[in-house]
């Protein structure tokens, strides 16, 4: 009888400490537990979606560009196509900017997002439009590529400095320019950064200038970084594309 009722006891002692059914949760607690779930779920949406911006588009420009540039030098390597052919569908020429360290990048026309977005340098057709120096003429050869994303070939643009080399490459000309004015803020409404003589720039006078421009901050499109150089010669190019010194 004594062991019956120690047993007993014990059984009763562990269905209090909780052996029993546990006991469900109240609105609170189930609402906390929801939106800790959305929070965990709006996380990784948000990272995929940073990797996407960030690496993916890169990648997917970085290739197009690649092969929109592969067609322009065939082109400009095809005899047939005569001396001094220069304007294709898929661009015009090449820029060179050692600060940048992202090697030749591809210059096509327009600055509309869907050009931007393949990996390439567009120069203005509106609000300004750019005066190539194809032409000969005095003016301001203006473009625009990302900072972020879709290739990001500006990205380091603030690691140019008054003074560094900035280098256009046509088929038949080497353009090298100077940089003397850097304008590291401004609206991105400010169309006057553009104008034929960027007065902005410190420049009163008519020249053979080109300008930089991009967004900034980084990773956001709050403001425009403007870069400003100005052609110092021009070098004719060889049969083995020999860059100018700037670019060796």
């Amino acid at each position: 009888m004594a062991a019956t009722a120690d047993g007993t006891e014990e059984h009763t002692a562990a269905s209090r400490r909780g052996g029993g059914p546990p006991r469900g949760q109240g609105p609170i607690a189930r609402a906390v537990s929801f939106l800790g779930e959305l929070l965990i779920t709006a996380g990784v949406v948000l990272g995929l979606f940073v990797v996407y911006s960030l690496w993916w588009t890169n990648v997917v420009a970085d290739r197009h560009a690649d092969r929109q540039a592969d067609r322009v030098r065939d082109h400009w390597a095809d005899s047939a196509a005569g001396p001094g052919a220069l304007d294709t569908k898929d661009g015009i020429g090449f820029l060179h900017v050692p600060a940048m360290r992202n090697g030749a990048v591809l210059v096509a026309k327009g600055t509309s997002t869907d050009v931007l977005d393949e990996g390439v340098a567009g120069y203005y057709t509106d609000p300004a439009r750019a005066m190539l120096p194809t032409t000969g003429k005095k003016g301001n050869f203006t473009l625009a590529a990302h900072r972020d994303g879709h290739g990001a070939k500006f990205h380091n643009i603030d690691k140019v400095h008054e003074g560094d080399p900035v280098v256009f490459e046509t088929r038949d000309k080497w353009y090298v320019y100077k940089v003397y004015s850097i304008l590291p803020e401004t609206s991105k409404y400010n169309v006057d950064v553009l104008a034929q003589v960027p007065k902005e720039s410190g420049r009163t006078k008519p020249g053979h200038y080109i300008t930089l421009t991009t967004c900034t901050p980084v990773y956001t499109s709050r403001y425009r970084y403007v870069v400003w150089a100005e052609l110092v010669r021009t070098e004719k190019v060889d049969a083995k594309r020999t860059p100018p010194a700037e670019l060796r």
